[in-house]
């Protein structure tokens, strides 16, 4: 073997810099859902003490994560933690929100026990909601560590610095891309393969906002392409399958792609 090579990777494990474990962050975020979301799981209980002991167990759980971390937290550990599992009531109702959107929105859907155990669109927003909540509390790298671990369980890539509003759809929901800087209203429906992204990737752009907003009441359809920090979708416009939208859109309006299609019977 190169010993260069070998040099490389021996100094980069000498780096003082450290982070928990991908498994260790992303157990804890799903053992918070499956407390949240008994249908999940087998695992019931039967007490409010029971259910609040598992609570301050996430809460030391937390402080541990965040304490084997070598790059700068804006606050103390115990009150980021504390900070967060406030903020889980909030987020449980918007979930519950978004489970109604899919039952409401989806015929298919026979009941909220198949919406939470079986669609990965409910997945994937309820990774992003918990991830969001540590975002706006200013840590770094582990909203993303969780928002990527549902994106390869889903394939659906919700960046955890996106604001999403309640009562969120994601039907089918593979190939959806949602920027870190967009912005998505109430009652907003996407389906499969829609990119809500940026029309530039320079660098010097990470602090402007680079993805478009949604507003309240927008369905878009599958492989649908909206880019731009500037880029306004009305309230309740509908965007078509495969439209590319580099512009803002006002309330109302609906935009189709029109494809010439063409077919060649065979030869009698």
């Amino acid at each position: 073997m190169d010993r260069e090579f070998i040099k490389d990777i021996f100094d980069k494990h000498q780096s003082d810099e450290r982070y928990p474990a991908t498994s260790d962050v992303c157990n804890l975020v799903t053992k918070v859902l499956l407390m949240l979301f008994p249908e999940q799981s087998q695992k019931k209980y039967h007490s409010t003490e029971s259910i609040e002991e598992k609570f301050t167990g996430f809460k030391a759980d937390l402080i541990e994560i965040l304490s084997s971390m070598s790059k700068p937290i804006p606050d103390s550990p115990e009150r980021i933690a504390d900070q967060f599992l406030n903020k889980i009531p909030s987020v449980y109702h918007m979930l519950n929100s978004d489970m109604q959107a899919i039952l409401e929105g989806d015929p298919a859907a026979t009941c909220e026990f198949e919406v939470i155990r079986a669609y990965p669109g409910f997945y994937a927003i309820s990774f992003y909601r918990l991830a969001h909540q540590l975002f706006l509390l200013g840590v770094p790298v582990i909203p993303r560590v969780i928002t990527e671990f549902a994106h390869g369980r889903t394939g659906i890539d919700i960046h955890p610095g996106a604001s999403i509003e309640p009562h969120f759809f994601i039907d089918h929901g593979t190939g959806i891309v949602i920027g870190e800087t967009c912005v998505i209203g109430k009652n907003v429906k996407i389906y499969q393969g829609v990119t809500l992204g940026a029309l530039s990737v320079a660098k010097d752009m990470a602090k402007t906002k680079r993805h478009p907003t949604i507003e309240d009441d927008v369905v878009i359809y599958a492989g649908a392409t909206i880019l731009g920090g500037e880029t306004i979708i009305g309230e309740g416009s509908i965007v078509g399958g495969n439209v590319w939208l580099t512009k803002s859109i006002p309330a109302g309006t609906r935009v189709y792609h029109q494809a010439q299609v063409k077919v060649q019977q065979p030869d009698a």
